[in-house]
């Protein structure tokens, strides 16, 4: 009953005619909402009492380290789903997130570089969480790399989702590296069960800063899929009538 669930709801097909109904929405929002949210929390919101202006920063770093994780932890999902039920769409979805999930962990490393320098004294540091985000990169290539080393598509899509399922691991290493081991990286500032410690004129343009990243990297991901699926389905009938 599940796997004809999956499959009934989980066809190229329908998902391209899904997503032509839905991007111009998602991306329309999301960079009003991120272009919103930059704008208010660099040039209005208050100093920090602390680091000055310097702190500014989050409003780049905190949601790019946020959807390094997530975009990773949807590819693992997509990975369970395509072994367990061999459903394509799900690797299709893997091929086209890896390069976006690469992009914005390179984007959360190098904006946290540039707050490390007037916040630590160095623009790099080996600690937990550093580190962790640092291998969660290399997944991200070595997920890219590996499915390009094969001529045979099925085969590479088999073992790339294998290899997102071994990296998996890494997420929760990155989530709570800052309460195992001594690290520089504060405890989370923002909880969903817990509140936050961040002052409202700073905490509301970083959320609207988060959700609409959010919003604009799907919107990425799906232009992304959809031309990736055009490729691999290029023979289908489907793909001629619709194109």
């Amino acid at each position: 009953m599940i796997s004809a669930f999956i499959h009934k709801f989980s066809s190229p097909k329908s998902y391209v005619r899904l997503t032509e109904k839905l991007y111009p929405f998602f991306i329309v929002f999301g960079v009003c909402l991120l272009t919103l949210g930059w704008i208010w929390g660099l040039l209005f919101a208050p100093q920090d009492a602390v680091q000055g202006n310097s702190y500014r920063i989050i409003f780049l770093h905190v949601p790019s380290v946020i959807f390094a994780e997530l975009i990773y932890f949807f590819m693992a999902i997509c990975a369970l789903m395509h072994l367990v039920w061999r459903v394509k769409l799900a690797a299709y979805l893997i091929k086209a997130a890896a390069p976006i999930g690469a992009m914005i962990t390179f984007l959360g490393l190098f904006s946290g570089s540039i707050w490390g320098i007037p916040t630590w004294g160095t623009w790099w540091q080996w600690d937990a969480r550093i580190t962790s985000t640092l291998i969660l990169f290399i997944m991200y290539l070595g997920v890219i790399t590996l499915h390009g080393s094969f001529s045979n598509l099925i085969k590479a899509d088999r073992l790339m989702s294998i290899l997102v399922i071994i990296g998996v691991i890494n997420i929760p290493i990155i989530k709570k590296s800052v309460d195992w081991w001594s690290t520089l990286h504060q405890p989370a500032s923002i909880s969903i069960s817990g509140g936050s410690s961040i002052d409202p004129s700073m905490l509301y343009p970083l959320l609207i800063s988060i959700i609409g990243l959010g919003f604009t990297l799907i919107s990425l991901g799906i232009l992304s899929s959809r031309s990736y699926i055009f490729t691999r389905e290029k023979n289908k009938k489907w793909i001629t009538e619709h194109v």
